[in-house]
C-alpha cells in the first residue's frame, strides 16, 4: 500500500518483476498535431505530481511531488513521428540522467519551433498552384531545420541510453517491411541501438512532407547495417499494438525484468494511448468525390494529402480497435484508455500548418477534450461513443495517476524487501 509523502524520484522505475502491472504510454503521429497529446501528457505528469485522493491522514495530499516525471512510471513509452519526438523528449537523459524536458514544457517547445519546421508560405492567388507542383517536384520540407533541432536536443544519447525503455516504428523503403526500434533490442543488439536523433528524423520523414532518411550502425568485428526510413506512421502511426507485442517478445525471451507466465497476461497492462486527432466528423471525402481522381488528387486536394490521410487514421483505427475488443474480452476495460478526437474541422486537422492561432487552436482542443467524458470506439461505426460512468478524460487521468503512483511505490517496496 502506498505510504504518505512524495517518492524519491531520484530512484529509477523498478522493473515489472517486482510489481503488478507493466504499464506503457503510446502517443499517435500526426505532425503539429503533437500539441494534443502534448497538453494531455502535461495534465497527466500534473495529477503525478500534485493531485490524488489518500485516505488516513493524507487526504489529498501530493502524490509524488514536483520533480515527478511521466519516464518515471511507464515501462515503455511509444511513440510514431511527431509521438516519437515527444517521447524523445521526455525519455532522453539530461547531464543527471533525468528526463530531458518536464511535459509542462512540451507545449512550449512546439509553439517556439513549429513555425519553422513547418514554414508557412505567403497566401496568393498562386499559390494552389504553387503547392501542387512543390508535391510534384519533391518534399514540401528540405527538414533541415527539425534535424538540426532534434541532434542539437539528442546529442549523442543512443536508444539504449534513454530514461525509460522506448519503442519507435520506422519503414524501410528498400526493403518494404517495418523497422521497430526498441530499447530492450538496442541494449541486446549493437546494430539496432541508432542515436535518438536518427530514430525520430525517420519515424517522421512523412512521403510528400519530409525526405527520406539514410543511416548506418554498427557494431563489433565491423559489422554494420543500413538503414533506409520513412514514417512509422506508414506501418503504425499508433504504436499501441506494437509496444504490447514488444513487451511480449521480451517476455518471451525470459527477460528477467518480467514475472514469468503467459505472454498473453493483458489483463495486467496498464495502456494509455493518446491520439492526435482526426476529422471523421467532419466528412472531408466523398466516394463520388474520390471516385473522380487521379495520382495528384490523391496526392494533393484543398491543401491536404488524402492518402496520407486514410494511411495514418485506418492504421490508427485498426490498432484501437484491436485494442479496445481485447481488453473487453478479458474484462479489464478499465485498463485501456484511449483519449482521441474526432472532430477536427478546417486548419486544425492539418499535419503542418504552424500559424499561432491554429497552434494555440490546438492546445485548446487538448484542453477541451480533457473536459469530455471517456470514450471508447464502436467496431461497427468507428465512432467514439461515451462511457457512462467513467467521467471526464481528467477524471480517468487521475484514476491512472493514482494506480501507477501506487505501482511505482509497490515495486520499490518489494526490492527493498530483498
Amino acid at each position: 500500500m502506498a505510504t504518505c509523502g512524495t517518492a524519491d524520484m531520484t530512484m529509477p522505475q523498478a522493473p515489472p518483476s517486482q510489481g503488478r502491472l507493466i504499464t506503457v504510454l503510446s502517443i499517435d503521429g500526426g505532425g503539429i498535431r503533437g500539441l494534443i497529446p502534448a497538453t494531455i501528457i502535461t495534465c497527466l505528469e500534473a495529477k503525478l505530481q500534485n493531485t490524488g485522493e489518500r485516505k488516513l491522514d493524507c487526504w489529498k495530499q501530493e502524490l509524488d511531488g514536483p520533480d515527478a516525471r511521466i519516464a518515471d512510471y511507464f515501462d515503455v513509452i511509444a511513440g510514431t513521428s511527431t509521438g516519437a519526438l515527444l517521447t524523445s523528449m521526455l525519455a532522453a537523459p539530461d547531464e543527471k540522467k533525468r528526463p530531458l524536458f518536464a511535459a509542462k514544457d512540451l507545449t512550449t517547445f512546439y509553439l517556439e519551433n513549429g513555425p519553422n519546421i513547418f514554414p508557412q508560405k505567403k497566401a496568393g492567388f498562386l499559390t494552389p498552384v504553387a503547392n501542387l507542383l512543390g508535391v510534384v517536384r519533391g518534399p514540401k520540407y528540405d527538414g533541415v531545420f527539425l534535424h538540426d533541432k532534434i541532434k542539437g536536443l539528442t546529442h549523442d544519447v543512443k536508444i539504449a541510453d534513454t530514461v525509460t525503455n522506448i519503442v519507435v516504428p520506422a519503414f524501410d523503403i528498400k526493403y518494404l517491411q517495418p523497422v521497430i526500434f526498441s530499447t530492450y533490442e538496442a541494449r541486446a543488439d549493437p546494430l539496432k541501438n541508432a542515436h535518438l536523433s536518427d530514430i525520430c528524423i525517420s519515424t517522421s520523414a512523412a512521403p510528400t512532407y519530409f525526405p527520406a532518411h539514410f543511416f548506418t550502425t554498427y557494431g563489433p568485428e565491423g559489422k554494420s547495417r543500413e538503414y533506409h526510413l520513412v514514417d512509422g506512421g506508414v506501418a503504425a502511426n499508433n504504436p499501441t499494438m506494437i509496444a504490447m507485442s514488444m513487451l511480449t517478445k521480451e517476455i518471451l525471451r525470459r527477460n528477467p525484468d518480467f514475472n514469468p507466465g503467459k505472454p498473453t497476461e493483458y489483463r495486467h497492462y496498464l495502456i494509455i494511448s493518446i491520439g492526435t486527432g482526426s476529422a471523421k466528423l467532419a466528412e472531408k471525402y466523398t466516394a463520388p468525390q474520390c471516385a473522380k481522381w487521379g495520382l495528384i488528387q490523391w496526392l494533393y486536394e484543398g491543401g491536404f494529402t488524402p492518402i496520407i490521410d486514410i494511411f495514418s487514421h485506418a492504421s490508427a483505427d485498426m490498432v484501437d480497435i484491436h485494442a479496445a475488443v481485447l481488453f473487453e474480452s478479458l474484462h479489464c476495460q478499465k485498463n485501456y484508455l484511449r483519449i482521441q478526437d474526432d472532430s477536427l474541422t478546417g486548419h486544425t486537422s492539418s499535419v503542418d500548418i504552424a500559424t499561432k492561432e491554429n497552434m494555440e487552436a490546438l492546445i485548446g482542443i487538448g484542453k477541451e477534450l480533457l473536459q469530455k467524458p471517456v470514450a471508447r470506439v464502436n467496431i461497427d461505426t468507428g465512432m467514439y461513443e461515451p462511457v457512462e460512468g467513467e467521467g471526464t478524460n481528467e477524471d480517468a487521468l487521475a484514476r491512472f495517476a493514482k494506480m501507477l503512483s501506487d505501482e511505482r511505490r509497490l515495486r520499490h517496496t518489494n526490492l527493498n524487501s530483498y
